[in-house]
């Protein structure tokens, strides 16, 4: 069974930075996608960053050039580095995983794009930026 449990949220001032850790577990699939989202209070969860198999990566349009998503391997740990924090990114944000065991052509895009992909879900970590 695949687990991710989320850590390193916190309150930060804007313009400040933060780097969320998720340790993913049991994730053996030869195709995959990891990811973090975020949900904001009276908002639709939306995708932040998503790192497919294949080692793509991809990211929401509002946090390109801020955040970077990584993947240490030997440690099954994800990784969400933010910087320059805005309040609007406040919110709750949630590591998520999903996979098959066929080897399809993933890509960081797809899954971005098809967020239904991710199946597997952290309770979150929350994230305060202010003023």
């Amino acid at each position: 069974e695949v687990q991710v449990v989320e850590s390193g949220g916190g309150s930060v001032q804007a313009g400040g930075s933060l780097r969320l850790s998720c340790a993913v577990r049991g994730l053996s699939h030869s195709s995959y996608c990891i990811g973090w989202f975020r949900q904001a209070p009276g908002k639709e969860r939306e995708v932040v960053a998503a790192l497919a198999s294949d080692g793509s990566a991809s990211y929401l349009d509002a946090v390109k050039d801020r955040f970077t998503i990584s993947k240490d391997n030997p440690k099954n740990t994800l990784y969400l580095q933010m910087n320059n924090l805005k309040l609007e990114d406040s919110a709750m944000y949630y590591c998520a995983a999903g996979g098959v065991s066929a080897h399809l052509p993933l890509s960081g895009a797809y899954c971005l794009r098809e967020t239904e992909f991710f199946g597997y879900w952290g309770q979150g970590t929350q994230v305060t930026v202010s003023t």
